[in-house]
């Protein structure tokens, strides 16, 4: 077997094991993500009622909201 065919039969190789392995990772992202419900959206309140989002973290002073 010469050099060019070495090559040319490893390039083959490579190129069959990146397809089985993009075959097998398309698999399981249709297995996960076909698993994921899609939830219907969240109604909007009337008169665009807008919601406070604290992002800093309470002091102790203020304490904790739910605990």
């Amino acid at each position: 077997m010469s050099h060019a065919e070495q090559v040319i039969e490893r390039a083959m190789a490579a190129v069959a094991a990146a397809r089985l392995r993009r075959e097998r990772e398309l698999e399981r992202r249709r297995q996960t993500f076909g698993r994921i419900e899609l939830t219907p959206p969240l109604p909007m309140p009337r008169r665009g009622l807008q919601l406070s989002l604290q992002l800093s973290r309470p002091t102790p002073e203020e304490g904790t909201v739910g605990r």
